[in-house]
């Protein structure tokens, strides 16, 4: 009896590995990346922190506690969440508080001094009505993700220097930094990876002339020319045009790079058995180079497009500090990081500098997006 035992629960346990090899065996490639991927837990940040980023940019209008134009007190210092009352006891309802004058002089600046209003509070609360907005364009609605109950202003992250709120502006910012981000790497992969999949699958003369015209793109000092070229543009342009001109400037000369990596992987492909007997049936040239190169090219440019997209979103934030990416009344976080450009202002009103944490937020998470699909579709 015992024997027996014995026997079935080794036949049940063989059964069960040889049921989980055939799942293996049967698994797609999709879903072995995705398996590889899941197990790097900076990669499921990455993932996690991009989906929140598209998300808040998708219903910034939702996510803003208030309207990003509408003035209030300029330099207002940011509103800290309380769960204290004016006498110190705890409470289970959120609030902050706005500044008011004291009364008093500091002594060294001789500006008034300003302090919490503890006999002013404004609570907060999820879901709250506040400015209105068209969701998506066409939806008229007042609801906001969170803000103050009673409709008041509430500045988390301070007013910058016309007295909007900056946590508001910087979410909505976040459309134009990755809009301009996404169309850029959109641009690049579909030019650099034709040019480099035709270049590397050819090869000969047609190879050596696309070769050397990547070569003089690449050869460019890039920082200069996207100043010349944006400066271009005259002031007076609509801002449609200037954005347009911004991400086709940087598209131009952001391809070179993508196509020199297609190439190479190309050549390597381009000498593979299945590839030499798809040319022994007569199969097209066109048919070879969309259906059996470029899938086996695609993984690594799945993974050079999430590590090229924080490269131009620094590179947006740089020139729209500089005043060359984005134009009033459009708001990007570049364009808010004018307001840091002299050094009093950032020693005397720090909260203006909350734009470089969204940048550095986004940079992260496409980053750690990226390593970790490097490392999932990696066969070694």
């Amino acid at each position: 009896m015992l024997a027996m035992n014995e026997t079935q629960t080794a036949q049940s346990e063989t059964t069960t590995t040889d049921s989980r090899k055939r799942a293996h065996r049967n698994e797609s490639y999709a879903a072995l990346v995705w398996r590889r991927f899941r197990r790097s837990l900076t990669g499921m940040m990455g993932l996690i922190l991009v989906a929140l980023l598209v998300l808040m940019a998708v219903f910034a209008d939702f996510f803003a506690p208030m309207n990003p134009v509408e003035t209030h007190e300029s330099f207002s210092p940011p509103q800290a969440i309380s769960f204290r009352d004016k006498d110190g006891n705890v409470t289970f309802r959120p609030r902050v508080y706005a500044t008011a004058e004291t009364g008093e002089l500091d002594p060294v600046t001789f500006q008034p001094v300003v302090g919490p209003d503890f006999d002013h509070p404004r609570l907060l609360g999820f879901f709250v009505k506040g400015a209105e907005y068209r969701l998506f364009g066409l939806i008229p609605t007042d609801r906001h993700f969170f803000g103050s109950i009673d409709g008041e202003p509430v500045h988390l992250l301070g007013t910058d220097k016309f007295g909007r709120d900056v946590l508001s502006r910087a979410i909505h910012g976040s459309r134009i930094s990755l809009a301009i981000a996404l169309s850029v790497v959109a641009i690049v992969t579909i030019v650099g990876t034709t040019v480099g999949l035709v270049s590397g699958y050819f090869g000969g003369a047609a190879d050596a002339w696309i070769q050397r015209f990547v070569e003089i793109v690449l050869a460019f000092p890039q920082l200069p020319l996207y100043l010349a070229l944006t400066s271009l543009i005259p002031v007076t342009a609509p801002t449609h045009v200037f954005l347009t001109f911004v991400v086709v400037v940087m598209s131009a000369l952001g391809w070179a790079q993508m196509s020199r990596e297609v190439r190479g992987k190309t050549l390597a492909l381009a000498r593979i058995e299945y590839v030499r007997a798809a040319i022994a049936v007569g199969a097209t040239d066109r048919r070879i180079i969309f259906q059996h190169i470029l899938p086996n090219v695609m993984s690594h440019v799945i993974v050079a497009v999430t590590l090229h997209i924080p490269t131009v979103i620094l590179l947006e934030s740089f020139l729209g500090f500089l005043g060359f990416a984005v134009k009033p009344p459009l708001i990007s976080w570049g364009l808010m990081l004018q307001d840091t450009a002299t050094y009093s202002v950032i020693g005397s009103y720090p909260w203006i500098l909350s734009p470089v944490a969204f940048v550095l937020v986004a940079v992260f998470a496409f980053n750690a997006l990226g390593d970790g699909l490097r490392d999932a579709v990696d066969p070694y």
